[in-house]
């Protein structure tokens, strides 16, 4: 019998969670994500270090001041781990706009339009980038904007129903809704040590993002996120994409149970859903009514800029020797 990771990529699309290369070649994934904490992970890799070195003789030459110059070596590091992934997969790869742009939208736009050019002045067709942008209402205003330009989308740090929406209305690429994180709210509220697969609320979340818009037919593509055991992955078998980290890649295909689809397009127009257009009056309140997707977007955001901060300490002791 095959691997479950094998009987896995007959029903859904799977993604690398990591800026390690030698995991992604190892699983070979359609596509790829990175973050500034997977990027400052890697970052102290020795073997990364010319990457580090070229982002720091760019943001040398092109920038103004200290501070231009750190956030040119930032981007372009961001660009190189991107471009040296795109070696790899067959597919996209997502390269994150800095967190501490969540709520502005005009900065976040040209953010992602400077990425964009720093991977086409690399010969990389805008087609393989997706700009990872956090799902406030700030972020996926500018992401529609994007998307007019055929600037393609990640809304990541995802957590609710009312944002998977938004998303979809906007026109979206793609979505990552956080299954992992959703769960450590619910047992940290619950006070339990474990809620099983088939009841996790990150899984039941996903779920229903799914098929509400494939009941309304959609196009915005549905990538799980953020796992923390192989039971939320099999339970989502089918759901477009799922990205996954190179542990849990490991333990899929070390396991060789029989897996089933789970989620089925077919299946989505007969179930009983209310279609909503929200505004930002809606999404707000929406949003402000479900206390974890509050929570958790809003701790995501501090936890990527965080790791952002120290990627950038990371860089400053070369940049400015």
């Amino acid at each position: 019998m095959e691997n479950t990771l094998l009987q896995l990529k007959k029903y859904t699309y799977v993604v690398a969670d990591t800026g390690d290369f030698e995991s992604i070649g190892k699983y070979k994934p359609k596509d790829a994500t990175t973050n500034p904490s997977l990027i400052y992970a890697s970052a102290q890799d020795e073997k990364y270090s010319s990457l580090i070195e070229e982002a720091i003789q760019y943001a040398r030459k092109n920038g103004k001041d200290k501070k231009q110059q750190l956030s040119l070596c930032l981007d372009r590091l961001a660009v190189n781990f991107g471009i040296e992934i795109l070696r790899i997969v067959p597919g996209r790869v997502s390269t994150e706009v800095d967190a501490r742009l969540s709520f502005d939208q005009e900065a976040t736009i040209a953010k992602a339009r400077q990425l964009i050019a720093m991977y086409e002045a690399n010969g990389i067709l805008r087609e393989r980038i997706l700009i990872k942008v956090a799902a406030t209402w700030e972020g996926i205003k500018a992401a529609e904007i994007l998307e007019k330009e055929k600037i393609h989308t990640n809304l990541t740090l995802l957590f609710s129903k009312v944002q998977a929406i938004a998303c979809a209305e906007a026109a979206i690429t793609l979505i990552s809704p956080f299954v992992g994180r959703i769960l450590d709210w619910h047992k940290a509220n619950r006070k339990v040590d474990h809620i099983p697969p088939k009841e996790d609320p990150g899984v039941h979340s996903v779920t229903e993002i799914y098929n509400y818009y494939k009941k309304f037919g959609y196009a915005t593509e549905v990538m799980g996120a953020s796992f923390r055991n192989t039971g939320e992955i099999i339970e989502l078998a089918g759901c477009d994409l799922l990205t996954i980290a190179p542990a849990l890649l490991a333990e899929l295909e070390q396991m060789d149970e029989p897996l089933t689809l789970k989620l089925d397009s077919s299946k989505a127009a007969a179930l009983e859903f209310v279609k909503i257009s929200p505004d930002e009056k809606m999404f707000r309140w929406l949003l402000n009514e479900d206390a974890m997707a509050t929570e958790k977007l809003a701790e995501g955001i501090r936890k990527f800029a965080a790791d952002l901060v120290k990627l950038e300490h990371l860089v400053e002791k070369q940049l400015f020797l």
